[in-house]
């Protein structure tokens, strides 16, 4: 099954790359989700559930279009913690609970420019012998000490016929939504298919969902790994007045 196209972003504000990226996956009852989401979002859902995610990665060669990437803010490690929602028009796209960056001028130009819920953290990504290793403490502002350290196997490629539907649902995501200046806007997000790998989460130490507000999330669903996309975000643009 191949994955949802992706949207062109003519003319991006930011262009950089997301690597060695592991996909974790909850279902949680709607209701327990929706209430972190806007009134003006509906939470999405596949078989009957709403899905939270964890993302930790490595960001590289963050820029702005026609300039170098600069070696000292160009490269660190983050994490996200997000659902799926639509908007009144019935555009899908990524809501985000938390964004932790190990880079402070990434933190704060995350929540400057983007006006999402960045937070700087200690962090580190180290990826050996089929494994990839995660560590995180959440520094500055909200929940000091809040963790994510993760352990994943990194397994076979996912071929294109296996990569089904609920797989597409929890990665193919074009479109960023937040609250900027107090309104709801989005962002088109622009990058190719995700190069999918099954994956097996040896360890998972964390404590983001619950400083989220979160209910207890038990086992993940779906764990999945890619080494990652290069991709160009787009200008936020208003949902409502």
């Amino acid at each position: 099954m191949q994955a949802p196209p992706s949207p062109r972003v003519a003319w991006p504000i930011m262009c950089h790359d997301w690597s060695a990226m592991t996909f974790i996956h909850w279902r949680l009852p709607v209701p327990d989700v929706q209430a972190f989401v806007p009134g003006e979002l509906t939470v999405e859902t596949f078989d009957g559930a709403a899905w939270v995610g964890l993302t930790p990665f490595h960001m590289r060669n963050v820029r702005v279009p026609g300039l170098p990437a600069l070696p000292w803010v160009s490269s660190f490690p983050e994490t996200n913690l997000r659902t799926y929602a639509r908007d009144s028009r019935g555009r899908s796209g990524i809501w985000f609970f938390s964004l932790d960056a190990g880079l402070l001028p990434a933190a704060l130009s995350g929540r400057a420019g983007y006006w999402l819920p960045y937070h700087w953290s200690s962090m580190s990504v180290q990826a050996a012998d089929g494994r990839l290793t995660y560590r995180s403490r959440r520094r500055w502002p909200g929940s000091p000490g809040a963790r994510c350290d993760a352990r994943v196997e990194v397994g076979e490629p996912l071929k294109g016929e296996e990569q089904d539907e609920l797989t597409h649902f929890l990665t193919a995501r074009y479109r960023l939504f937040s609250l900027v200046a107090g309104r709801l806007a989005a962002a088109d997000v622009e990058h190719p298919p995700w190069p999918l790998h099954r994956a097996r989460l040896l360890d998972l130490d964390q404590d983001l969902t619950r400083a989220a507000g979160l209910p207890d999330l038990g086992e993940p669903a779906s764990v999945l790994a890619s080494p990652g996309v290069g991709v160009r975000v787009g200008v936020w643009t208003w949902l409502r007045g």
